[in-house]
C-alpha cells in the first residue's frame, strides 16, 4: 500500500492533507523520514510516526473506554462533554463509533470500532450478548428484589417483563446484574420497578470482556488479539443458548 493511502485509512486527514504531511517531512518510518506519497509498504505490522506521534498500522479499529461519568456517546452531546473528546484524532476521522451506549452518568467499559459487522454482533438486541453492571442503591437489597429482579419486573410502557440473567447483592446498598436485553435505561428502570432506585452505574464487563486493572477513567487502548476475540465470541455465541451467570447487554 502506498504512503498517501497509508496515512489516509488511518484517519490523518484528506488525501490533500496526507500528502501534504508527507511532502513536509513529518512522517517517519523507522529512522528515515519518508517524502514520497506513491512509496508502497508492506501494512502488517507498520508502525510509522507522523509529526512525532507514533502509529501501528491497524485494518480495522478496536477499542475499548474507561467511560467517566459526566460524558456523552455522542459526537453532538447536549449538555456534558462526549466520550468522542478522549480519543485522538485520527480514531475520530476514520469514522470510530461507540458499539451502543452507556448514560452520561453510568461509568465503565465502552467498546468503540469502525467495523459495522462487529458492532453490530454486539449491539444487536437479537444477538443477547451479556453485560455486567454494578450499581449502588438507595436503599438497602433484600431477598425479594433480588428474586423480582430474576423472575422478571414488568417496566413502563411494556407488556413482556425484563429478567435479570444473575442478580445478586454485593453488600447491603450494592447490586451486581446481569442482563442481555439492551433497553433503554433498562437497569435504572428494573432496579425502580423492583423497589429500589439506582444512584451510581458501573458497567464492568461486556461477555468475558473487562477493564484492564490499570486503565483509568477517561483512558483508553486497543483491544489485543486475547480481548478481541472474548468480544467476538460474545457476539456471536451469546444469542445462542442460556447467558445466567455470565457477564451482561447493552445500554443502562
Amino acid at each position: 500500500m502506498n504512503l498517501e493511502t497509508i496515512l489516509f485509512t488511518q484517519g490523518f486527514g484528506s488525501r490533500r492533507q496526507c500528502r501534504a504531511l508527507i511532502g513536509a517531512g513529518a512522517v517517519r518510518i523507522g529512522a528515515a523520514v519518508r517524502t514520497d506519497p506513491g512509496a508502497d509498504f508492506d501494512t502488517a505490522g507498520l508502525t510509522f510516526d507522523v509529526e512525532n506521534t507514533s502509529w501501528l498500522f491497524r485494518e480495522k479499529a478496536y477499542l475499548m473506554l474507561y467511560k467517566p461519568g459526566a460524558y456523552e456517546c455522542s459526537r453532538q452531546p447536549q449538555h456534558h462533554a462526549s466520550v468522542f473528546s478522549l480519543l485522538p484524532p485520527p480514531l475520530l476521522a476514520r469514522g470510530v463509533q461507540c458499539v451502543g451506549r452507556l448514560d452520561q452518568d453510568t461509568t465503565g467499559l465502552l467498546l468503540l470500532s469502525d467495523d459495522g459487522s462487529f458492532m453490530h454482533a454486539l449491539a444487536s438486541p437479537k444477538k443477547k450478548v451479556p453485560k455486567i453492571y454494578v450499581a449502588g442503591l438507595r436503599h438497602p437489597l433484600d431477598e425479594a428484589q433480588l428474586q423480582a429482579l430474576r423472575d422478571g419486573v414488568l417496566l413502563h410502557g411494556e407488556t413482556q417483563p425484563s429478567c435479570a440473567a444473575a442478580a445478586r447483592a454485593l453488600d447491603a446498598h450494592t447490586l451486581e446484574l446481569t442482563i442481555a436485553e439492551g433497553k433503554y435505561h433498562q437497569v435504572k428502570r428494573m432496579v425502580a420497578a423492583a423497589g429500589n432506585r439506582v444512584e451510581t452505574l458501573h458497567r464492568r464487563a461486556v461477555g468475558a470482556l473487562t477493564l484492564p486493572p490499570g486503565l483509568a477513567p477517561g483512558q483508553w487502548c486497543w483491544l489485543d488479539e486475547r480481548q478481541l476475540g472474548q468480544a467476538r465470541s460474545a457476539g456471536t455465541d451469546a444469542g445462542a443458548g442460556d447467558v445466567a451467570g455470565g457477564p451482561a447487554q447493552l445500554p443502562a
